[in-house]
C-alpha cells in the first residue's frame, strides 16, 4: 500500500514533537544547574555550555528538528506546524514530574484541547504542490506580498531587540518569544525550500548550482542561531510550562501566515475545509491559553510571620529565596 506524503509528514511531525517536548525539560534542568554555579543565560551568561544536561537537551532538540525538517518536505506547513502542540503536552507533563512545575486540572483540559484541534487539522490538511526547482521557490519568496511580510518581520525584530529587550525582556515573556517566533516563521520557509532542494537533488535534479539554494541556507542558519539564543533566555527567565505554549501559539500563527502568503497553502480548497482548519487551530490555541492561565502560582507566606517573596518568573534565579522575619525577633523590651 502506498503511503501518502501527508501521512509521512504527519508521522515525522509527531516524532519531532516528542523529541522537542523532551528537550525543553532537559535544557531547562541544565540551565538551572548552570545558573547555580555561574552567570545565568537570562542575563547574558554562557556557563550552560559546560553543562552536560543542556547538551543532552540540545541533541534531543536537534533530532526533533531534523524530523521536523523532513516533515516539511512531505507535508504543508499548515499541517506540520500546528502539530507542535504535541510538544507542549509532553513538556507540560514532564515539567510536572521532573521540574515540579505543577500541571493543574485545567491544564489537562488544555492538553486535550490541543489533541482535538490537532486531529481536526490533520483531517482537513491540504495536499501541497511541490515546486519543481529552487528557482520556482525563489519566485514565490520574491512575490510582492511575501516581500512586504519579510520587511515587516525585519522591522519588528529590530524594534524588539534594540528597544524592548533592554527595558522589558526580563519582565515580559512576549519580548524574547516574539523575536523567536518572528524569526522562526522565516526559518520554516527557508527550511522548506532547502528540504525541497535536497529532495530534488537526490532525485537527480541537482539544485546545488543555484545561488538561491545557498541564500536559503544562510537565512536558515542566521534565523536558527537567533532563535536558539533568545529561546535560551526565555527558558532561563520564565517558567518552562509557560514558555512552551506561548512560543507555540506565536510561532504557529506566524508560520501559518507566512506559508499562506508564500506557498498559498489554501489555494484550491473550499471554504468549509479552510474554516475547519481554522477551527482546529483555534482549538489548539485555546488549549495553549488554558495551559498558560493554569500555571502554578507562588505559595503564600505562613501565618505568624512577615514574609517577602521575590516573585515573578523574571527573577527565576532568586525566586525561591524567602526573607522571613518572625514576630518574636521584634518583640519589644
Amino acid at each position: 500500500m502506498t503511503i501518502s506524503e501527508n501521512t509521512k509528514g504527519l508521522v515525522l511531525a509527531m516524532a519531532s514533537s516528542a523529541f522537542i517536548g523532551s528537550s525543553f525539560i532537559l535544557k531547562k534542568k541544565g540551565l538551572k544547574r548552570a545558573g547555580a554555579t555561574g552567570v545565568r543565560a537570562g542575563v547574558g551568561g554562557y556557563t550552560y555550555l559546560l553543562e552536560p544536561l543542556w547538551w543532552a537537551g540540545m541533541v534531543t532538540m536537534i533530532i526533533g528538528e531534523i524530523a521536523n525538517f523532513i516533515a516539511y518536505i512531505y507535508a504543508p506547513a499548515v499541517l506540520v506546524t500546528p502539530l507542535g502542540a504535541l510538544s507542549i503536552i509532553i513538556s507540560a507533563v514532564l515539567a510536572h514530574f521532573l521540574l515540579k512545575e505543577r500541571l493543574q486540572k485545567m491544564g489537562v483540559l488544555g492538553c486535550l484541547s490541543c489533541i482535538v484541534g490537532s486531529v481536526i487539522i490533520v483531517i482537513h490538511a491540504p495536499q501541497e504542490h511541490t515546486p519543481d526547482s529552487v528557482q520556482e521557490i525563489w519566485d514565490l519568496a520574491t512575490q510582492p506580498a511575501f516581500l512586504v511580510y519579510i520587511a515587516t518581520i525585519a522591522l519588528l525584530v529590530l524594534a524588539l531587540m534594540l528597544y524592548f529587550e533592554p527595558r522589558y525582556g526580563h519582565v515580559n515573556i512576549l519580548v524574547y518569544l516574539g523575536i523567536c517566533s518572528l524569526m522562526g516563521s522565516l526559518t520554516v520557509m527557508s527550511i522548506k525550500a532547502i528540504g525541497i532542494a535536497i529532495r530534488l537533488t537526490l532525485e537527480g535534479v541537482s539544485q546545488v548550482a543555484y545561488p538561491q539554494t545557498w541564500l536559503f541556507v544562510t537565512v536558515a542558519v542566521v534565523c536558527v542561531i537567533t532563535q536558539l539564543n533568545y529561546l535560551n533566555k526565555a527558558l532561563d527567565t520564565f517558567n518552562a510550562a509557560l514558555v512552551s505554549p506561548v512560543y507555540y501559539a506565536m510561532f504557529t500563527t506566524l508560520t501559518i501566515i507566512a506559508s499562506a502568503i508564500m506557498f498559498k497553502d489554501w489555494s484550491g480548497q473550499n471554504a468549509n475545509t479552510i474554516v475547519s482548519e481554522l477551527c482546529g487551530f483555534i482549538t489548539v490555541l485555546s488549549g495553549t491559553i488554558i495551559l498558560h492561565s493554569t500555571r502554578e502560582q507562588q505559595p503564600v507566606s505562613s501565618q505568624g510571620s512577615v514574609a517577602w517573596y521575590i516573585t515573578g518568573d523574571s527573577m527565576k534565579g532568586i525566586e525561591e529565596h524567602l526573607i522571613t522575619i518572625s514576630n518574636s525577633h521584634y518583640t519589644e523590651g
